[in-house]
């Protein structure tokens, strides 16, 4: 603690040099643990639940407590300094470049087959023989759900710029209910669905494309909810808000994906449309 306490006070430059930590390494070996077992467990191996359950947990611990230790260089030490935040807010942004090429490969899969269908899928897209879903029903109401989060959680972001903490909160967990209401919906579609992922190029990019993005709205769903605890316990303020700034640009990456996600997938796909 003296050694950081030092440091702060006698260095000549605006950037934090980040102590040894544990947890990039822990969390590294963490999701070796859990793509590994993710793999067993669907081709059934034995064991492969169990060993894919003790993975999330390394994974969960090794990321509360790398956040954790953010968390508290941030707000308590005050190493976050105007230079910081912009390393931050760049590494951020090159984040979300990268789940966009994630995106970007599913997208290229999907357009793959959808604008010249073989003859193994019959020659027509969406191929014959599935029920594809209704994009009026469950996809609608979702599209609905998540765009009314991002305007909240806007409006959220735009509160707490001017200092009306009690606005920033109810706009977070507005924004909290609508996405696990999305989740919730998003879950009973898949288990309506009249076809699963092994069934043909559809059922494998449908549910590739959609669970991709699923995963991404219950990570963004716990960002948003560290960033609603830490607001609750004063930790964000008028000009210390880079974790929600992030936790917003995030959001609305996963808005704009979803967008992209209902005109193809679900209303360019159906045949009467």
């Amino acid at each position: 603690m003296n050694i950081s306490i030092n440091r702060r006070v006698y260095q000549s430059h605006p950037y934090h040099l980040v102590d040894p930590s544990p947890w990039p390494i822990s969390t590294s070996f963490a999701l070796l643990v859990v793509t590994i077992p993710a793999v067993m467990y669907m081709h059934g191996f034995q064991n492969g639940g169990q060993l894919l359950n003790l993975g999330i947990i390394l994974l969960s611990t090794g990321i509360c407590l790398w956040l954790r230790d953010i968390i508290v260089e941030g707000t308590y030490l005050g190493h976050h300094t105007e230079q910081v935040k912009k390393g931050l807010t760049i590494g951020f942004t090159l984040f979300i470049i990268s789940e966009l090429m994630a995106f970007f490969s599913v997208f290229w899969a999907y357009f793959h087959s959808s604008l010249s269908p073989t003859v193994e899928i019959g020659g027509s897209w969406p191929p014959l023989g599935l029920e594809i879903l209704d994009p009026f029903a469950i996809p609608l109401l979702n599209t609905i759900l998540l765009l009314s989060s991002g305007a909240f959680i806007t409006y959220a972001h735009h509160a707490i710029i001017k200092g009306n903490r009690r606005s920033s909160i109810l706009g977070l967990f507005l924004t909290l209910v609508f996405a696990t209401i999305f989740t919730a919906l998003q879950y009973y579609e898949y288990l309506e669905a009249g076809f699963t992922i092994a069934d043909s190029v559809y059922g494998t990019v449908f549910f590739a494309s959609t669970g991709l993005h699923g995963f991404h709205v219950i990570i963004g769903t716990l960002f948003i909810g560290v960033q609603f605890i830490r607001i609750l316990n004063h930790h964000i303020t008028t000009t210390h808000h880079i974790g929600l700034e992030s936790s917003i640009a995030y959001w609305h990456f996963v808005d704009v994906v979803w967008l992209f996600l209902y005109a193809f997938v679900y209303l360019w796909s159906a045949p009467n449309l």
